[in-house]
């Protein structure tokens, strides 16, 4: 690890330690390029898998299964062991023409001057803000990372009998995390008539006694201090009350793209994601992107692996 200088240069800035973002370093370092400094502004490089205690990851990248934690552990390593420059607690707040970064840390200030910058910020489950969902603010509500992170990474659980919102793959991933953490979940709700998953991961609900409920969407969360019950109604309209001390919403993942929007680089206004030429390349050549920040559905780990992979090859070429 790096310490950290107040103005600075290298060939190659990274922003985000995940599959795609480690994946680039490694390949930018065994392509030559002599400096590539991967930002993090947590305290623990891997990204999201840190918080996923599950397997499989690793299967396209080391030909062997991990699970999450085990597998960031692993690829931090590798990018280490490469030569690359991890920065933890740094964190990118703002993005400047021509490649300059400005940049947070305990530290201080400071700003670093890159040839090229690679954005694999990831993407981001969307908030119970953006779905509209009415009713009382009571503890209990959680999103699938921050319900990985309170039990994998601070042994804590968030509630014992949640309503889990969608049937995505990560959504199943929250199951398998409240099932392994002793969490009964009472239902998991779909607004669609079929699961999103595919047959025969969309049965495991039924598999572990978890009611699947098609066609069903949440309208309204009860509960003062902490979560009572919430308001589910069908396609025709019809209401029920399911009892529950928690909701957890899973899915509907939007690019992480936050630090982009609040920049230059030509942003599509429909999905989120940044603009680029089918290359990664930004509005911005010095701007690249690389992982789930760019496309939609979601990747998992070892496509953005590969993704990373990819791009860093045609950075290469612009170096």
């Amino acid at each position: 690890m790096s310490d950290i200088e107040k103005n600075i240069s290298c060939d190659v800035a990274i922003i985000g330690t995940g599959p795609s973002g480690l994946a680039a370093a490694i390949t930018l370092k065994k392509k030559g390029i002599d400096r590539v400094i991967v930002l993090e502004r947590e305290a623990v490089a891997g990204g999201i898998p840190r918080h996923c205690g599950h397997p499989p990851f690793g299967i396209r990248e080391f030909n062997r299964i991990f699970t999450g934690p085990a597998y960031a552990k692993k690829i931090v390593a590798a990018a280490i062991d490469a030569g690359v420059e991890i920065w933890l607690n740094a964190t990118v707040v703002k993005l400047v023409r021509g490649g300059l970064i400005s940049i947070v840390t305990p530290d201080g200030f400071c700003e670093l001057k890159a040839k090229r910058v690679l954005i694999a910020t990831g993407t981001r489950e969307t908030p119970r803000s953006a779905r509209f969902v009415s009713g009382s603010r009571p503890m209990g509500v959680y999103n699938t990372g921050a319900l990985q992170s309170l039990v994998y990474l601070n042994k804590k659980i968030p509630f014992r009998n949640p309503v889990i919102v969608g049937t995505e793959i990560v959504s199943f991933s929250a199951l398998f995390t409240c099932w392994k953490a002793g969490i009964k979940p009472v239902a998991m709700l779909e607004k669609n008539k079929k699961a999103s998953v595919m047959w025969p991961v969309s049965i495991v609900s039924k598999v572990v006694g978890v009611p699947l409920l098609l066609s069903h969407n949440i309208r309204n969360i009860t509960g003062e201090e902490r979560v009572r019950s919430v308001v589910v109604e069908d396609k025709k309209g019809n209401q029920k009350e399911i009892t529950c001390d928690g909701v957890l919403f899973t899915g509907n993942f939007t690019p992480e793209s936050s630090l982009m929007r609040l920049s230059h680089l030509e942003i599509n206004s429909a999905t989120g994601e940044p603009v680029t030429d089918g290359l990664g390349r930004c509005s911005d050549h010095s701007y690249f992107v690389a992982g789930n920040v760019q496309f939609t559905p979601v990747k998992v780990a070892g496509k953005c692996w590969k993704s990373g992979c990819e791009i860093a090859e045609e950075m290469s070429k612009h170096l």
